[in-house]
Formats: C-alpha cells, structure tokens, sequence
C-alpha cells in the first residue's frame, strides 16, 4: 500500500484590495510569472532584506583590526568611476534633447489631431 507524501508546502491567505491584486497582476504578468509566485518571491525577498539588515557581522580581533586599516586608509581612485562621472549626463547631450523634443512634437500633434477643443 502506497504512503501518504507529506507536503511541506504552508498556505497563506491574505485579504487585499481590488488595487493592490491589479497592480500585483499587472507587475506579475510583466515578468511572466503567475500572482502566486510573484507574491512569493517579493515576501522572500523582502523577508531576506529584513534579516540581513538585522544579521551581526562577526570577526577576529585581528579581521577587524584590517577592517577599520582599510576602511581609514586612503582612498584608492577607480579609473572607470572617475571616467563616468566625467561623461556628460544624458540629458545634458543634444541627442538626448533632440529626442525629448520630437517625443514631444509628435505627442503634441498626435492631441491636436484628436479634435481637443482650446478654446482658440
């Protein structure tokens, strides 16, 4: 005769708001995944954060004492930050302007064309 397998699955139920099930939904059919897993998946890792916020650290006497060497240390520069924070921001760039202004153009048109009355 065949054993019974115990499940080592927990249910949970919750009561939430119309709002909160369509914006879960609509996340939840973004990444391809059901409500199920994506509810589960964001209660771990917020779970996760939680506990590694609150974990202690602990060290030698000796790790410690080149924790704090390190962290009193000069600081060492990273060529790849310094070259990024000298790069020009992309909103700065007249590409990225030129793009913004025929989004914009195009979004304009697209509302008069739509018959909006302005009154003029």
């Amino acid at each position: 005769m065949p054993r019974a397998v115990e499940r080592k699955e927990y249910p949970l139920s919750m009561r939430l708001p119309e709002t909160d099930i369509a914006i879960i939904d609509r996340a939840a059919a973004l990444r391809g995944r059901s409500r199920t897993d994506f509810v589960r998946d964001a209660a771990v890792r917020a779970a996760e954060d939680v506990l590694m916020e609150t974990a202690p650290i602990r060290m030698s006497p000796a790790g410690f004492k080149a924790f704090m060497a390190a962290l009193s240390g000069p600081a060492t520069p990273v060529p790849e930050m310094i070259e990024l924070f000298q790069r020009a921001a992309p909103w700065e760039t007249k590409a990225f302007s030129s793009e913004v202004d025929a989004g914009s153009r195009e979004e304009n048109a697209s509302k008069q064309k739509g018959g909006s009355d302005t009154g003029g």
